[in-house]
């Protein structure tokens, strides 16, 4: 039996703890891709250029973005974000199964690709990660100390009106229990794997 891969596209505000998930996810099932997404913005303490995101220059990006490299793009925060087209479409047509970290605007860009791409549509399947209530998330914000009142506000207002689009996505994660929610996002992998969308040709033909 032969199967392409498949691809996961996780979104979740920031402070819900999406990348300590899917971290976990990756812990559970090693054999996983992660696709690492273009950005213009600045390596924060620890990142790392090619593992965590490709750190370019605006015009570079831009390039890029003119030559039609990008699956999706989007402008977050004063910074561009992207995802190639290289990191996705040849793992899934290779068998593999690969993890999409984006935000709502890269997740509805990917849904339109779907509508034109028969490889991706059956593909891909969409998480969203959720915070237990907007004061559990407020208060994660608050713990990490690294941006100002007015910027803790634009993050908190952008969460909101992020987790309002809950229903374009195939799964939602509620993060209240660490333990559990990384069972439960585990889970989607795991279930998308056995997809007969992914089956190419007939089965035992």
């Amino acid at each position: 039996m032969q199967r392409f891969g498949s691809l996961i596209v996780v979104s979740g505000p920031s402070g819900v703890g999406k990348s300590t998930l899917i971290k976990r996810v990756r812990e559970e099932l090693p054999d996983l891709r992660f696709s690492v997404s273009c950005t213009t913005r600045e390596p924060r303490a620890g990142e790392e250029h090619g593992r965590d995101y490709y750190f370019l220059e605006e015009a570079e990006f831009v390039r890029k973005l003119e030559r039609g490299e990008f699956l999706e793009h989007a402008q977050v925060f004063r910074h561009r974000y992207g995802t190639l087209r290289s990191e996705v479409v040849d793992r899934v047509r290779r068998g593999e199964q690969v993890i999409l970290d984006i935000d709502v605007q890269g997740a509805r860009q990917i849904r339109e690709a779907a509508a034109h791409d028969p490889l991706i549509a059956a593909a891909v399947q969409f998480v969203i990660i959720a915070p237990p209530d907007p004061a559990t998330l407020e208060a994660r914000l608050r713990g990490r100390n690294s941006e100002t009142a007015e910027q803790l506000q634009l993050r908190l207002d952008g969460a909101l009106r992020e987790l309002g689009f809950f229903r374009l996505y195939d799964y939602l994660v509620v993060n209240g229990d660490l333990d559990a929610a990384a069972t439960e996002l585990t889970a989607v992998f795991r279930a998308a794997r056995l997809r007969t969308a992914n089956i190419t040709g007939e089965l035992f033909a």
